[in-house]
């Protein structure tokens, strides 16, 4: 059936035209003609005219985010009378409420305001609050500005990815996540390094840690005001590419959605339909629920990771150096296993991988007294732990479409998938240092139920994908809407 073979040709994802009988061609159809030099010149292009920049957006992002975690081991606590209780656990919580909030409105603002222009804006929005929190001279202040950072940065990972998805096939759009998202591990790293430095610095009656705000949100402001001349909105409007280019990966990426999608994404209008298709469709929901338990282990160890090696007995300074070698493991291994999950294109296999390793993490710090397993055993939960949000992310966006789809989806799933944030800042409390018990216990169980809710999600689009293959999806193009299937479309078949 004419389905089916649709279908075996976009699983595998080879030139041939896909969505074409012999006998009845369009001309657009004809107009597509798959020329690999041609799509290796436009990745390349892309590659270095959109990923270094969205690089950039995810280690400033990381980098702002997580500094108060620096900032508290250098004096940040005492000087704001936050010693006791739970008011830093409850100045990091304040930062996910507008940031859960604002994701889906913010996808579904990013193609009408034009990407190169909003993404840049939020970017100067956070860097400029990021740079005044380190005027901060009370608890009340200090959560103040975590609510307007939370508000800042809320759009901008559901933004990358559906910006992403303008550009990039469906299969060669995790290698790209990998690439943007190792910049998260590397923000660690790289942050600790900062932080030592900066926490040595005392002048005009700030001293330490107001530097570590200073500086690195100054830097954001910075790289934000390079973005507004470098980003381009979608391929449509990209001045790097001849007509002849632009032309061509509009086609191509319409073949690629199996028919999913005009070709063009400024051709496509916001509509309630296709938020409702992204809100009925169970990949968004078992998505939703894996980055939750999977984002419990990820952002307690973002947060607390200098906490958990100052528990083992090094000092300040020495603590912020030794959070760089595992946050480095973990860069590598982001764009490893990105690479290959898009050359092998399985998703799934290694979130299942991921979670084993980063278990095995929790379970040494959780097993041993001594300080170079625990230390050792950080080395795997950054490994583990960091390679599986990229690869989610382009697991999410490859199985929805057509772009206010994907978009909508993407947000709920992010915005769903944050409400971890819940539990994550507040499982590490300083009454259980320096042993860490219960935290290390709760992000050990989290990735236990993201390795069977893995499990699910793979069954369950292997099911749905054989029905495809079968013809048992065919009768729904001849429903009356049957040209805004999306990713309901018989010959649209699931990523695993």
């Amino acid at each position: 059936m004419k389905a089916n073979t649709e279908a075996g040709i976009l699983e595998a994802g080879g030139p041939e035209k896909v969505g074409v009988d012999h006998d009845e061609k369009t001309p657009d159809d004809d107009a597509y003609e798959a020329d690999l030099e041609l799509e290796k010149r436009l990745n390349r292009k892309f590659d270095l005219h959109i990923v270094p920049w969205l690089f950039g957006i995810w280690l400033f992002s990381f980098i702002d985010r997580s500094n108060i975690g620096n900032a508290r081991i250098a004096g940040l606590t005492e000087d704001l009378h936050m010693q006791t209780g739970t008011l830093f656990n409850v100045a990091l919580l304040v930062f996910y409420v507008p940031y859960i909030l604002v994701d889906v409105p913010s996808n579904w603002i990013i193609k009408r305001v034009k990407a190169g222009i909003y993404l840049p804006t939020l970017i100067l929005c956070w860097g400029l609050v990021c740079t005044f929190m380190g005027f901060t001279k009370s608890f009340g202040g200090l959560v103040a500005c975590r609510l307007l950072l939370g508000l800042c940065e809320g759009g901008i990972l559901g933004g990358v990815i559906v910006y992403l998805a303008m550009f990039y096939r469906r299969h060669q759009m995790l290698v790209r996540c990998g690439l943007f998202y190792s910049a998260a591990p590397l923000s660690g790293a790289f942050g600790g390094l900062l932080a030592s430095a900066l926490g040595q610095i005392e002048h005009g009656g700030y001293n330490r840690w107001p530097w570590i705000f200073f500086i690195e949100g100054a830097v954001t402001v910075v790289f934000a005001c390079a973005c507004y001349f470098f980003m381009p909105n979608t391929p449509a409007d990209s001045k790097f590419l001849t007509q002849e280019e632009r032309d061509y990966v509009l086609r191509y990426m319409r073949v690629d959605a199996g028919g999913a999608a005009p070709a063009d994404v400024n051709e496509e209008k916001f509509n309630w339909h296709d938020v409702r298709m992204a809100l009925l469709a169970p990949q968004t929901y078992f998505c939703s629920f894996i980055w939750f338990f999977l984002l419990v282990p990820l952002y307690s160890f973002s947060l607390f990771l200098p906490s958990i090696i100052r528990g083992m007995g090094y000092q300040s300074t020495t603590a912020q150096l030794f959070t760089v070698p595992p946050n480095v493991a973990g860069f590598i291994t982001v764009l490893v296993t990105a690479y290959y999950s898009d050359r092998t294109r399985l998703r799934g296999p290694f979130v299942l991988g991921g979670t084993v390793v980063g278990a095995v993490g929790y379970i040494m710090l959780l097993a041993s007294n001594n300080n170079a397993v625990k230390y050792a055993g950080t080395f795997f939960i950054a490994i583990g732990v960091f390679q599986c949000s990229p690869i989610l992310m382009g697991w999410v966006s490859n199985n929805l479409a057509p772009h206010y789809v994907r978009a909508t989806g993407v947000g709920v799933v992010i915005s769903l998938a944050n409400c971890s944030a819940f539990v994550g800042t507040f499982i590490y409390l300083q009454r259980d240092e320096p042993h860490y018990t219960l935290g290390h216990s709760i992000s050990l169980g989290a990735l236990v139920i993201t390795f069977i809710l893995t499990g699910m999600h793979i069954a369950y689009l292997g099911w749905e994908n054989k029905k495809r293959r079968n013809g048992d999806r065919d009768a729904r193009l001849q429903e009356a809407d049957a040209h805004r299937l999306g990713h309901r479309h018989p010959a649209f078949i699931y990523t695993l």
